[in-house]
Order: C-alpha cells, then structure tokens, then sequence
C-alpha cells in the first residue's frame, strides 16, 4: 500500500490494518514452512507495510503528545 493512501486513513483504521496485515503475515510464514508458498516475496512487503503504519502511528503520536 502506498504511504499517501496510508496517512489518509485514521487511527482506528491503521491499527485494523495492521492486526489483519499481522495475521496474514503469520498465514504466509507458515505456508513458507510448509514449502507451499507461491511468492515468498509477500512476506517482506507485508513486513515492510507493518513497518510502515506503525511508524504513521508513532508520527501522530507525537505530534499530538509532543517530545514524549
């Protein structure tokens, strides 16, 4: 997902996508263990996508609490 569309969505809606990104990531870990995994390159972008709304998050955060 782009990082425009990301910062468009709100809070609550960050934190949903990212809980649904963190149980689809687990689905293809396993998949990866089982060696059934179609494009293992879908792990490290969901990973990077994680990466990417808890750090929209933690922005937010700070600018609403300040240097905290």
């Amino acid at each position: 997902m782009k990082v425009n569309e990301l910062r468009k969505l709100s809070d609550k809606d960050l934190v949903k996508k990212i809980q649904e990104s963190k149980k689809e990531l687990f689905d293809l870990r396993l998949k990866q263990s089982t060696g059934s995994l179609d494009k293992p390159s879908k792990v490290r972008e969901l990973r990077k996508d994680v990466a990417r709304m808890n750090t929209i998050l933690n922005e937010r955060k700070m600018e609403v609490g300040g240097d905290k």
